[in-house]
């Protein structure tokens, strides 16, 4: 992209200097205002509605006199902190690792090398080669520029570009919003053109640092999950509240003490409020955007991870995602002869075809960015070396760029002994025959051949010569006398994996729809490569261009093949397939694709190739721009959701017999089963398996084998919520067997907790297990790791006999000792309260 900007003699600074300025001058990035410390994290777990009631139990045990319980729940205050800011802190050095992710790239020259780094790598003195697409990393001072036009509008409010200019020697920076200065500014954007410039100042001293803004940041907003959560927990605890003043109504009038009624209601509260919900939508999310990232899928928007698992349409472009984006040209054409280029190695190139690859080079950037014009350079390197057709010392003059009007770009050259400039031009081969005026016969000739090539899966363009008297350049290619010299067609390489990813998502309900410049031929080719059903009919740009919204809207139904497309007609298919109620995912790389990425339910732009104005517009950021990357974000998207819903099934079904069993025995007069104590301890084994164990699940075996969720289906649906309550009612009627039956036989009140209380632990481990999968046997899913499962119920375990087989901790939760035929009995009453549900996963099965 920089070839007429000399990049070769500019070193750039050192690896050593680059430390030596970041360790100095900090990262070039501006103060985080959402960056949360510890401190904060801390008050904000305390301020907790159940940690206030754990606190406000401890008080009144204070006051009765109970020193032990205070102590003992106060203790638990503690742990329970512990295990909370835990949790949040691994959420945010999550989203802190993500926000680093999302960071815009920069392209620099260090030790005579590019490298693209970490925006907020760049340092001082740092060489930065500007790319149409970009924004400027940092202020810089230009050293070199072609055509260097950059949108200044965030610091100025002036939406026309302004023109850049060399600096001439003078390194100083000057006011943002002049045109023809050299000076550039971080954050602006580059809407045309490139250019090399030198890095004056990073961070906090930019021009942006003085505003104050903080433009790259992963977006936390409020998901339609986050809004059904709160009404959710709004609702609970209206519900609590109630539940709570009428047990302590209940209880103060029937047994006449008012403090010990208070205990019981705050018991109530601990049991109905549901405060691990917001926990685990958080942690799901943060933890999710992370595994996905794992897949090389960087989340920029949390609401794409809710969306991913109803994405019905995937649009691709074909180069660079379903390809490697590494072009060799495969057969070249001229003077009415087709030469079929060998795969290796070789200096034999008939002399037939030597001026159309000299030109073809010439048209090209000399350090070529562009897979094409790399194979064109390896290519004339490999054939032309020991030719006159190399021309090192030659010098570009003016450079004609690509434009939406004409898809062709050329190069005026001058030779150092001439005084005639020569021109070449290569492109789309319909413009560079336009540039050439060829006549109707010709042109059918020269189409003739591109539909022959394109049929052969190779990617085509066109090239010409010229040559112009020095009397003033034209302002128009068109003004030039252009001769028409040949075609070259290169070939891209499908990507490994892609045929099994395409047929991943037939599988999983998905339609796959390729998006492609290339001819219709082409096209095809690709498609039948990956396995991709082109369903016979395949729309081009122009036919897109004649079609109205409504017939474009049905057609799209029967396409999965758009050839010969502009960026800017990416916007229209969205809009079809949106208006059909198809959930749209799109891929993109440059400016003009960010309408698209925008308009789409999930945007992805490309990582490596990508423009910072498309990962803006876009959702997700494919980190290596391949397609089984997005296949593999789909199906951990489809996860996520699977688990959440699991998560919450448990969540519902644990509260179920907690607070039945601290309801039931206050409104029948019954000594009390579970007091916060106890609470307490069935939180240490709640919190961490809704939110740490189920996230930590595989994804179930079909979970690419059914069709995709809609987006309206919520999180609390009926299935889920009577599965739940199903679920809870199941336990809540053994524990309340076992609690009744020991009471008839007269063991008394300490038995009866113990045994109710064991009986509900265990019942608990069983509700784990069994929505650990809702299509496997536990003794299935037993054979799937799962190492936060196994921390869980041995824990759960050996605090559960220090409490029965430890007197002080036994005295403190009001037990009496439990003897083996006890145990049996609690672990088979306990396995019994699941066994219904294990059942009618076996039944589904046959």
């Amino acid at each position: 992209m920089t070839d007429d900007l000399d990049i070769k003699n500019i070193p750039g600074l050192s690896q050593e200097r680059a430390a030596y300025f970041l360790k100095e001058e900090g990262y070039n990035e501006l103060p985080s205002t959402k960056k949360r410390s510890i401190f904060t994290i801390l008050f904000e777990v305390i301020r907790e509605p159940m940690f206030l009631l754990l606190i406000a139990s401890g008080t009144i045990y204070l006051i009765l006199g109970s020193l032990d319980e205070a102590l003992m729940l106060l203790g638990f205050v503690f742990v329970i902190i512990g295990i909370t800011f835990y949790q949040e802190r691994k959420t945010e050095r999550t989203l802190e690792a993500l926000r680093d992710l999302s960071s815009p790239r920069a392209l620099v020259i260090r030790e005579g090398e590019k490298k693209r780094i970490p925006g907020r790598e760049v340092v001082k003195e740092d060489i930065l080669i500007l790319e149409e697409g970009d924004r400027v990393p940092a202020d810089a001072v230009v050293l070199s520029c072609s055509n260097l036009l950059i949108n200044e509008s965030l610091l100025t409010g002036e939406s026309v570009p302004v023109r850049k200019i060399a600096c001439a020697g003078v390194m100083d920076m000057q006011p943002p919003g002049g045109d023809g200065i050299p000076s550039v500014y971080s954050g602006t954007l580059i809407v045309q053109g490139q250019g090399i410039a030198q890095v004056q100042r990073t961070g906090i001293n930019t021009e942006m640092g003085k505003i104050g803004k903080r433009l790259e940041t992963l977006e936390e907003e409020d998901t339609s999950l986050q809004k059904e959560t709160r009404r959710l927990v709004r609702n609970f605890a209206l519900t609590g509240i109630f539940l709570c003043f009428l047990v302590i109504i209940v209880y103060g009038l029937t047994r006449l003490d008012w403090l010990n009624g208070f205990l019981a209601g705050i018991t109530l509260a601990m049991a109905i409020l549901p405060e691990e919900i917001p926990v685990v939508l958080t942690i799901f999310l943060a933890l999710g955007a992370w595994r996905i990232s794992k897949k090389k899928v960087l989340t920029r928007r949390s609401q794409a991870i809710q969306a991913l698992g109803s994405a019905s349409v995937l649009c691709v472009d074909k180069t660079g995602t379903l390809t490697l984006n590494q072009m060799s040209v495969n057969q070249i054409f001229a003077n009415g002869k087709f030469y079929d280029v060998p795969n290796e190695k070789n200096d034999c190139l008939p002399e037939n075809y030597h001026q159309l690859v000299e030109f073809s080079i010439l048209a090209s950037q000399r350090d070529p960015f562009d897979p094409m014009e790399k194979a064109l350079k390896n290519l004339g390197e490999d054939t032309l070396s020991n030719t006159e057709h190399i021309h090192y010392d030659w010098t570009i003059v003016r450079e004609y760029p690509l434009s939406q009007e004409l898809l062709a770009m050329s190069h005026v050259w001058k030779s150092p002994d001439g005084e005639d400039y020569i021109i070449a031009a290569k492109g789309a081969p319909e413009a560079i025959a336009d540039l050439c005026h060829l006549d109707e016969k010709d042109t059918e000739d020269v189409l003739k051949n591109i539909k022959y090539m394109a049929d052969d899966g190779l990617r085509i363009i066109g090239v010409a010569k010229a040559s112009f008297k020095q009397v003033g350049l034209p302002v128009k290619q068109h003004d030039f006398n252009f001769e028409f010299l040949g075609l070259i067609g290169f070939i891209d390489p499908v990507r490994p994996g892609v045929k099994d990813a395409v047929e991943e998502c037939y599988n999983a309900g998905l339609r796959v729809v390729m998006i492609t410049g290339d001819y219709p031929g082409t096209a095809r080719k690709i498609a039948q490569s990956i396995g991709l059903n082109p369903r016979e009919k395949i729309i081009t740009g122009s036919r897109l261009d004649s079609m109205d919204d409504e017939e474009l809207q049905e057609d799209i139904k029967d396409v999965n093949i758009f050839a010969r497309v502009v960026p800017e007609q990416k916007l229209r298919l969205v809009n079809a397939l949106k208006a059909n109620d198809e959930i749209v995912v799109m891929t993109g790389d440059g400016v003009n694709d960010a309408p698209a990425l925008k308009s789409a339910h999930i945007g992805i732009s490309m990582g490596d190739r990508g423009t910072d104005v498309a990962r803006e517009a876009s959702s997700l950021v494919l980190l290596n721009d391949d397609f089984s990357s997005i296949v593999d974000a789909v199906k951990m998207g489809r996860r996520i959701f699977d688990n959440l819903k699991k998560a919450v099934a448990y969540i519902f079904a644990v509260h179920i017999p907690i607070i039945g069993m601290s309801l039931i025995p206050v409104f029948f007069n019954l000594p009390l089963v579970l007091l916060p104590v106890q609470i307490v301890f069935l939180e240490l084994i709640i919190d961490p398996s809704c939110s740490i164990v189920f996230e930590a699940e595989p994804a179930e075996a079909n979970v690419m084998k059914r069709p995709p969720r809609s987006m309206d289906e919520p999180l609390f649906d009926r299935k889920i919520i009577s599965l739940s309550i199903l679920q809870g009612i199941s336990v809540l009627v053994i524990v309340l067997f076992i609690y009744a039956l020991t009471l008839y036989q007269g063991k008394g009140d300490m038995e009866a907790r113990a045994l109710s209380f064991t009986t509900l632990i265990v019942a608990n481990i069983g509700l784990i297990l069994t929505n650990r999968s809702w299509s496997r046997t536990i003794l299935e899913t037993l054979r799937t790791p799962n190492q936060a499962l196994w921390w869980v119920i041995g824990g759960a375990f050996l605090f559960l006999g220090l409490v029965l087989y430890t007197a002080p901790l036994r005295n403190l939760f009001g037990f009496s000792i439990l003897h083996l035929d006890d145990l049996l009995l609690c672990l088979v009453a306990g396995g019994l309260s699941i066994l219904w549900f294990e059942a009618l996963k076996y039944v589904k099965k046959l």
